[in-house]
């Protein structure tokens, strides 16, 4: 089942529907090629050579008759406008059928005096050629990266590949990750995994846990995975961070299993009745853990970034599925096979016991300054995060030193920039964009677009009106422009017998499209520049505007996440302090549980602030699953403490003796996640290694304020009687 899984990490899989950018980005495509493409950038000392340019020319159109291409633009497939006697003529810009006639250095002259090929298909000193290969829209990202890996092979074919030194555009950015992402799930998946095994057994010395533990965690990661399959999802970039996520909450959640059952084992009981009573002790915790757990990464359904949500929802299901694999699967496994004592001299479980009494009595013995000290400390850190900054780069996504952020720079340092942005323009009336006023409207617009910093370039049907006017009037600079003669324009069209034209406009002249190639790539830039080319348009008279492309996909994606982090915290908290309402059924209790879970998602935003890490795709999930996640501990540490306060153990007595049972288990599990979110780290894919960090740091947090804040709260709202009998209990 798992090799049907739809691997697609392309910009359509994360909107839903309904988005006005995604209507208006498949209303262009009804008419016009898509803006996603390769850019494949040549440079060589024989550029112009006949021998290279034919096998450029012999590339490109072997390229054009692959049925997953639309489109493949080079200097040896672009219209040309030139003047001839009797008006214009449209020929190719270098004919490799008439080479014989030129050198090298006429075809460079003429490939650099057109205005259509400069900045797009040759680089402005003449030093680089550009092939634009604009694909069909594609299912998924695995049948992009089978089409990149076909057109380099068809590269090598024709002996090209000493010439090519840089592929980038849209395209290959998301193949860059998707391999990223599949290189980071064979890695940190295995990786994770074994961490957290090594843990068990350095813990436990049981051959028994550390099999039940890999088996567990395999079925759970694999099935999770397999609900991708079965509900029809795309697995994403975001849905890659599920496996390593999985593995980690199974093994901390088996953890409390196994601690359970070396108590019970101390005690002498073995087989199904050391099974049954581990059962007792930890299944209302447990249960508990996993619902809140679930409740919070269920709450990310509220953001609109689809892969935010259905990851959200999916990973919610892996964790229902860990307490039924616990419930219902384990007991008659281990209850069969559990015949051997725990021996806690064994494992390393002593030394964690030292740490947790040392910090949890802190904790109860000066309670006071704990609240004091961290309250303080939270309050000086909390200016930073004003310094958070909500912002998307898929190209950051990856260090500077990645192929696809170097081969980005090369291209962007030679050609125009590879952001694409589109403005579509639609006439009121049949063939309105053969009206010369109507034309000049839309070229004054590219006029003042490209004098914008982020714009280094334009192309509409306006130019090639303008380019045949130069051409008729025998190439004279100042008719370089729209004529006024209506008729004329309608004969210019009519001459026309070219195709680029009509990437650019309907064959009616009622819809024509503003193609703007942008120099930035982060979210928020994108939409500067859209804020403003709204405003300039908005007295453009009777013609209809719509922005689309990419760039307008890439940045509302933004505005999706910033309302999604905001939805999806609420909904994680509200939730998560719901069922902890009905758990205690106290609402003051669920209260007071929250608070300790409340600093560590604050202090990941602060670190955020500090550290200058956006709020991104990968980030945006990070608070509601902390909140998920930390909040387990509490819930056995207070469940502990409650249950012995009803038997009339004083706050102290509880305290000491809740941190002693349970206190070892929630140090254990959080250390298992820390050293998995934090293995992640080293990930050279920036989304991973920011998701291990952030996650790392806040579940730490929550267990500092476990086993410190939250007794110094107890202790604080129930009195410090019976602390002289902390020591002898702890």
């Amino acid at each position: 089942m798992l090799l049907r899984l739809d691997v697609n990490n392309a910009p359509y899989t994360y909107f839903p529907p309904d988005i006005p950018a995604l209507q208006v980005d498949r209303r262009l495509r009804a008419d016009f090629p898509g803006d996603q493409v390769f850019v494949l950038f040549f440079e060589g000392v024989a550029l112009y050579s006949e021998g290279f340019l034919q096998a450029f020319d012999a590339l490109a159109r072997n390229l054009a008759e692959d049925s997953r291409i639309t489109r493949v633009l080079t200097v040896t497939r672009q219209d040309h406008i030139a003047p001839t006697e009797d008006g214009f003529e449209v020929a190719p810009l270098l004919d490799v059928e008439a080479l014989a006639g030129t050198t090298p250095a006429d075809r460079r002259r003429r490939v650099l005096a057109d205005r259509f090929a400069r900045d797009a298909l040759v680089a402005h000193d003449g030093e680089g050629l550009a092939m634009i290969v604009i694909p069909t829209e594609l299912e998924n990202s695995l049948q992009r990266r089978a089409l990149q890996r076909d057109i380099l092979a068809q590269v090598r074919r024709y002996r090209l590949q000493g010439y090519l030194t840089a592929l980038a555009g849209q395209v290959p950015l998301d193949v860059a990750e998707l391999e990223s992402m599949l290189h980071d799930n064979m890695v940190f998946i295995p990786a994770t995994t074994l961490t957290g095994l090594v843990l068990v057994w350095w813990l436990f010395r049981r051959v028994l846990a550390v099999l039940t533990a890999g088996l567990v965690t395999g079925a759970v990661v694999a099935s999770t995975v397999a609900v991708y399959v079965l509900t029809g999802q795309p697995f994403t970039l975001v849905s890659s961070i599920v496996p390593p996520l999985l593995a980690a909450l199974t093994l901390a959640t088996i953890i409390h299993v196994f601690n359970a059952l070396h108590d019970a084992s101390r005690i002498g009981l073995f087989g199904p009745a050391r099974m049954r009573r581990a059962l007792q002790a930890v299944q209302r915790p447990v249960l508990y853990t996993s619902l809140t757990t679930a409740a919070g990464l269920a709450s990310l359904a509220a953001s609109r970034v689809r892969p935010v949500a259905v990851f959200g929802l999916i990973s919610a299901v892996g964790v229902l599925l860990v307490y039924a694999l616990l419930r219902w699967v384990l007991p008659a496994f281990l209850g069969r096979l559990d015949r051997r004592p725990w021996h806690r001299e064994r494992g390393g479980l002593r030394h964690l016991d030292r740490f947790v009494r040392r910090i949890s009595r802190l904790g109860i013995r000066h309670a006071g300054a704990v609240l004091v000290v961290t309250g303080l400390a939270l309050a000086a850190a909390t200016p930073a995060l004003w310094k958070i900054t909500t912002e998307t780069s898929f190209l950051e996504f990856f260090r500077p030193d990645h192929p696809i952020r170097r081969d980005t720079d090369r291209i962007e340092r030679r050609l125009a920039g590879l952001t694409s942005l589109e403005v579509l323009f639609t006439a009121p009336d049949e063939g309105g964009l053969r009206r010369p006023g109507r034309l000049r409207e839309i070229r004054d617009f590219q006029r003042w677009a490209e004098a914008q910093p982020e714009i280094d370039r334009t192309l509409s049907a306006a130019d090639f009106v303008e380019e045949m006017n130069w051409a008729f009037h025998g190439g004279r600079d100042a008719a370089r422009r729209i004529p006024d003669d209506p008729k004329l324009v309608s004969q210019y069209l009519f001459v026309y017998d070219g195709d680029d034209l009509y990437d650019l406009v309907d064959e009616g002249f009622t819809r024509g499209r503003v193609t703007l190639n942008l120099n930035v790539h982060r979210a928020n830039r994108i939409s500067a520049v859209m804020e403003r080319i709204r405003a300039r348009l908005a007295g453009i008279g009777d013609l209809h505007w719509e922005i689309g492309g990419f760039g307008r996909l890439f940045a509302d994606m933004e505005d999706l996440l910033v309302q999604g982090q905001f939805h999806s915290l609420l909904g994680a908290l509200v939730l998560v302090f719901v069922l902890m309402a009905l758990l205690w059924r106290s609402v003051g209790e669920a209260a007071l549980c929250m608070l300790p879970n409340l600093s560590p998602v604050l202090l990941i935003f602060i670190l955020m602030g500090l550290a200058g890490i956006w709020l991104d795709m990968a980030t945006v999930m990070i608070a509601s699953v902390a909140v998920g996640i930390a909040v387990d501990d509490t819930i056995h540490l207070y469940h502990g403490y409650r249950s012995r306060r009803r038997r009339g153990a004083s706050p102290v007595v509880a305290l000491a003796r809740t941190y002693r049972h349970a206190g070892r288990a929630v140090t254990t599990t959080t250390l298992i996640l820390c050293a998995q979110f934090f293995l992640m780290t080293a990930s050279r894919f920036v989304p991973t290694a920011h998701f291990g960090l952030l996650t790392g740091v806040g579940l730490l947090a929550a267990l500092v304020f476990d086993l410190l804040v939250l007794p110094a709260l107890l202790m604080a709202l129930h009195g410090r009687r019976g602390r002289r009998r902390a020591t002898s209990a702890g």
